[in-house]
């Protein structure tokens, strides 16, 4: 299946406008639901190594985030965000949240910078990356933020796409929103197939380095 990326305007939020893109997940690069999810290997923003396999037997949570996009704003000033890192932590969960923004682009962020916005948003994930040249994001075909992924302790990907399905910027959209992802987790902690596994991840464009 081919990736197809849709923009759809601009949309104003805290003073910023922002491009809307909406992705079919998990179409580009070389993962794919139900296949092994792709390895790899980063220092997290407080310089301790994170190797993937290493997780084998947990379940692990991919989110792809950019600080200055409204739609992951959305999610981290309503706390949404923050309350699922700690409620699947929680249940014993592994959460990755990445940054694959290159330097010099909209939401690019120095580790000393990453770790004050952790702490100013009261973040909760078990570590944080920082990916500027792009290797782990395309290798999973991430392309919006905020782009959501969930890997089972087998080390399959079973999901991949949207937080839920109110591609909107407005905060009070979340309580009447399906939570894709929230369900797809779930499921997978019972040992179950999320249904849908795969949806349209919306956010703003990770803006890759060329």
């Amino acid at each position: 299946m081919k990736r197809q990326t849709v923009f759809v305007g601009f949309i104003g939020a805290a003073g910023l406008a922002a491009q809307l893109a909406i992705a079919g997940a998990a179409a580009a690069g070389s993962a794919a639901v139900g296949e092994p999810a792709p390895e790899f290997q980063a220092v997290d923003i407080n310089g301790k190594p994170v190797k993937l396999s290493d997780y084998r037997g947990k379940t692990v949570v991919l989110e792809w985030t950019n600080h200055e996009c409204p739609f992951v704003r959305k999610h981290y000033s309503s706390a949404n965000m923050q309350g699922l890192q700690k409620s699947t932590t929680g249940d014993g969960a592994v959460w990755l949240t990445i940054v694959s923004s290159a330097e010099g682009e909209q939401g690019y962020v120095t580790p000393v910078e990453a770790n004050r916005i952790v702490a100013d948003a009261k973040a909760a994930p078990s570590a944080k990356i920082l990916d500027p040249k792009g290797d782990i994001g395309r290798a999973y075909g991430a392309q919006v933020t905020p782009h959501m992924y969930v890997i089972d302790g087998e080390g399959k990907l079973a999901y991949a796409g949207a937080i839920d399905d109110k591609p909107s910027t407005k905060v009070a959209d979340i309580e009447s929103a399906r939570p894709y992802f929230h369900e797809a987790f779930g499921a997978v902690t019972k040992g179950e197939t999320p249904n849908p596994a795969v949806t349209r991840a919306y956010g703003c464009s990770i803006k890759y380095a060329s």
